[in-house]
């Protein structure tokens, strides 16, 4: 059974889904271990305390740089034996130092088809508002690793979302949260904790699923 550490910093929608997944049985060989958040006030906190989760916060500016942030985050993750960390609307900036720590074992939900609409300055409602103004007619999200670049990590599974006309951006932004971000992370979390992720020049291959007695 593979530990799970969830990083959020808002309301937690996405990590409401993940424990929903996980109370269905639906992520296999892997348990949510604990929540941290990067500000007291995130209502993330209160949806684990609720499922029996333990949740702690790691605020930024009680650190004096984005490294020694990351090694607090690092090191509480390791206390509590994590295997797969979570990104689910985490919006503080880590550095490389964490990334490398857990390399290919970070995990990120966009709520765009990458590598369209990605990058600095490219989250939460910006995104929704450039894929409007593009006129584009089918957006989508995209969950991958993290990595070194912003948004430019392997990616492990996408959906397709309608963009209908009349369309606004929060419209759009639940829509796509509906339709693709709360169907694909658990998704993706349960093919990594199964053990079927593997990472190869820069791409991710989903394996077969093994048959229980193979």
């Amino acid at each position: 059974m593979l530990n799970i550490g969830v990083l959020v910093s808002g309301g937690g929608t996405n990590l409401q889904k993940l424990i929903d997944a996980q109370q269905a049985g639906k992520i296999e060989n892997g348990a949510i271990r604990v929540v941290v958040a990067s500000r007291a006030d995130a209502f993330a906190l209160e949806r684990a305390k609720r499922a029996g989760i333990e949740a702690i916060v790691l605020c930024r500016r009680d650190y004096p740089d984005v490294e020694s942030y990351s090694e607090a985050l690092i090191h509480a993750l390791q206390a509590r034996d994590v295997d797969l960390v979570v990104l689910a609307g985490f919006l503080t900036i880590t550095g490389d130092n964490f990334i490398k720590a857990y390399e290919n074992r970070i995990m990120n939900v966009h709520p765009a088809l990458l590598p369209a609409f990605g990058g600095k300055g490219f989250y939460g409602l910006h995104v929704h508002e450039a894929v409007l103004a593009r006129g584009c007619k089918l957006t989508g999200a995209t969950v991958h690793f993290a990595n070194e670049v912003c948004d430019g990590g392997p990616i492990i599974l996408q959906k397709a979302v309608e963009v209908k006309d009349g369309d606004t951006p929060e419209t759009l932004q639940r829509r796509v949260m509906e339709e693709a971000e709360w169907v694909l992370l658990p998704q993706a979390v349960s093919l990594f904790c199964e053990g079927r992720l593997q990472v190869k020049d820069g791409k991710v291959n989903i394996l077969a699923e093994q048959k229980k007695g193979e």
